[in-house]
């Protein structure tokens, strides 16, 4: 069964909370090299995967989409979307990234933003996503950095309550981690960067960009997240059917 854990009451409250679900996009750490290497969306058919919010989804509208759809498991995110996106353009889908279905070639922009780690068959989503695009069309999408998601504690090692080093260790065993998120147990799936990419290029992908955001000066001072600076939290890669 596919999880879903944003519709539980006590973890969407959590989620609620969090800079990124309050002020936006403009509180994304990774937004701004996202955004840079997004294709240009005007009159284009995009498909968010794992849409949350849906402020993706009103920034391609913002940007001239012609027709934007969001899919999230989520009800709960659902309905925060469609309060804050212009629903003229968007149309929003409640379903597991892996079971949705449209017609072949029918989009010309594919993004996901912090959900593929969720997926534990990332094959099959890139498989779908070739169907899905037009030729030449872009898949774009963030996940959690491998060097971040390799070890199931997903946090520093403290000495005397003060960070010392992030602690790498199970890189190369791929698979399900059981971690906490918000207060509450939560599985992911760890994948190698070059799983990532390989996976990619049997879809018959072309890889356009592979990156490790950081926040900019201005983020890291506003938020202290100084530490973000000391290893990758999130990966980004932008890939084009050929």
């Amino acid at each position: 069964m596919k999880q879903n854990k944003y519709d539980d009451p006590a973890f969407f409250e959590a989620y609620s909370k969090m800079p990124r679900s309050i002020d936006g996009l403009k509180s994304a750490g990774e937004w701004e090299i996202f955004r840079t290497n997004l294709p240009e969306l005007s009159e284009k058919k995009v498909l968010d995967l794992g849409c949350g919010y849906g402020w993706h989804c009103q920034y391609a509208v913002e940007q001239g989409a012609d027709i934007v759809v969001g899919i999230d498991l989520s009800k709960k995110m659902l309905m925060k979307a469609r309060e804050l996106t212009d629903k003229g353009k968007v149309t929003f889908e409640q379903c597991a990234i892996e079971d949705f279905e449209a017609d072949e070639a029918s989009f010309d922009v594919i993004l996901s933003s912090l959900a593929l780690h969720y997926v534990e068959d990332i094959s099959s989503v890139f498989h779908k996503a070739s169907k899905l695009l037009k030729s030449k069309g872009v898949l774009c999408y963030s996940v959690e950095h491998p060097i971040f998601t390799s070890n199931s504690s997903q946090d520093w090692h403290y000495e005397n309550s003060k960070v010392q080093h992030w602690p790498l260790d199970n890189y190369f065993h791929e698979g399900q981690r059981v971690t906490e998120f918000l207060g509450s147990e939560v599985i992911k799936y760890h994948r190698t960067i070059e799983h990532n990419i390989s996976a990619l290029l049997s879809e018959g992908f072309e890889i356009l960009a592979v990156l490790e955001p950081k926040p900019s000066d201005e983020m890291v001072a506003k938020m202290g997240w100084h530490d973000e600076l000391r290893r990758p939290m999130m990966l980004i890669i932008k890939a084009m059917k050929k």
